[in-house]
């Protein structure tokens, strides 16, 4: 599932989702489960409200080395 992230063309973290969502490019949403939901509940409804793909990660520690990044990622979604 998170090799996914490292095959295609990515944006990463809460504010380059929400841009990609409202560009209407977002393919597949991944949410870090340990992440702050306050801070993911408004892409998460956004992308429910569109039909979007969305895959829930263990840890955001996990999902940022998926997106190779050298810090946690609380979200990060596929574009096209």
């Amino acid at each position: 599932m998170l090799s996914e992230l490292s095959d295609s063309k990515i944006q990463v973290g809460v504010k380059q989702t929400l841009k990609a969502i409202d560009k209407g490019i977002v393919l597949k949403l991944f949410v870090a489960l340990d992440a702050d939901p306050s801070v993911t509940a408004l892409p998460v409804k956004k992308c429910r409200e569109l039909g979007i793909e969305i895959k829930e990660v263990p840890s955001s520690s996990e999902l940022g080395r998926a997106c190779n990044i050298k810090i946690a990622a609380s979200m990060a979604v596929i574009v096209k």
